[in-house]
């Protein structure tokens, strides 16, 4: 579905009836039977959207906010060398950074275009309105859409633009290890010679820290991830009971990863209405709702020449918290040029 709000666009290629089809299966997959997992983007109701927000502003979510201190000092010269005229923006959410890397866009006679792709339509509506007051000259296409079924949508660009991709926040770790590849050789096949990928990712130099931004002291993460419960009760006609989990933030040294999980306080009988099943759940038993993996400069090396990207540019804080980094088509890489 596309709707012509001016002064933008909006495709929608989330149909309640196939979101749920897919939720109903993602479900069963996961929950049926321990170990049991639910897929991280099913975190992102409005509800949660709204909680997630608040949490890029906890003290102990320095993610957000050093990622911004990063792209301040950076952003000028990486938009200079590389001359955009167009962005693309993955999990663009609120699109609160948009605006450093819009007013980076190459000067001149070029149309510049702005294609927000996030799995929240209210979000990419609203990002949509405020920028379009603020840049009334910028061509604005957002997609509503899953990453791993929708990228596929994102409009080809014209030839003699320039595109950056930009994937921000992090977002790159809460994607399995499994799917990585096949994700970012998705992302490749929407470059083409000339353009590049800009990057957050989270590193791996103090687990602690890092755990705790995943475990706020106010219990704003622990209240994100119980709405996880209210998303499925909603959605599956279920009758989970969010209050009898407790959030858990692991550290996991050996995948050097973060995982988030609701941990059940007592036993219980969950009904799935959608399901047309029951399942027991022990006193201790876990779900993992996220997994926010962390990653060193060589091994993202390795993860981006996997597939057809080489990195080129790697920008981080003194204390090595986070990097935002700049990659490109490797020789004989893909060349979609989406």
């Amino acid at each position: 579905m596309t709707t012509h709000d001016a002064p933008f666009t909006l495709d929608v290629h989330l149909d309640p009836d196939s979101a749920r089809d897919r939720l109903v299966s993602d479900a069963r997959l996961g929950l049926m039977s321990p170990p049991r997992t639910i897929l991280p983007k099913y975190l992102y109701d409005p509800a949660g959207c709204a909680l997630y927000e608040q949490i890029t502003e906890l003290e102990e979510y320095y993610q957000a906010r050093t990622e911004m201190q990063i792209l301040a000092g950076a952003v000028d010269g990486i938009m200079a060398r590389h001359r955009p005229t167009e962005l693309v923006e993955l999990g663009s959410g609120s699109s609160r950074k948009t605006r450093a890397l819009l007013d980076g866009l190459a000067p001149g006679d070029a149309e510049h275009r702005y294609l927000p792709f996030d799995v929240s339509s209210p979000a990419l509506h609203d990002a949509a309105h405020a920028l379009a007051a603020d840049y009334p000259d910028l061509v604005i296409h957002a997609i509503a859409g899953d990453f791993e079924r929708h990228l596929g949508y994102v409009p080809v660009h014209d030839p003699g633009t320039v595109r950056m991709v930009a994937f921000l926040g992090g977002t790159i770790g809460n994607i399995s290890p499994a799917r990585r590849p096949s994700f970012l050789r998705d992302v490749a096949g929407l470059l083409g010679q000339g353009d590049v990928l800009l990057m957050g990712v989270d590193l791996d130099t103090d687990p602690e820290r890092t755990r705790r931004a995943y475990d706020d002291a106010a219990g704003v993460t622990a209240h994100f991830n119980r709405n996880l419960l209210a998303v499925l009760n909603r959605e599956l006609d279920a009758d989970f009971q969010p209050d009898a989990f407790v959030h858990r933030a692991v550290w996991c040294p050996g995948e050097r990863r973060v995982e988030m999980r609701l941990q059940a306080s007592r036993a219980m009988r969950v009904r799935i209405g959608y399901l047309d099943a029951e399942i027991e759940i022990a006193e201790g038993e876990e779900i993992l709702t996220e997994m926010c993996c962390k990653f060193n400069e060589p091994a993202l090396r390795a993860i981006y020449a996997e597939a057809g990207l080489e990195l080129i540019e790697w920008h981080t804080d003194s204390e090595s918290r986070f990097a935002v980094t700049v990659a490109r088509l490797a020789d004989g890489g893909a060349t979609a040029g989406r």
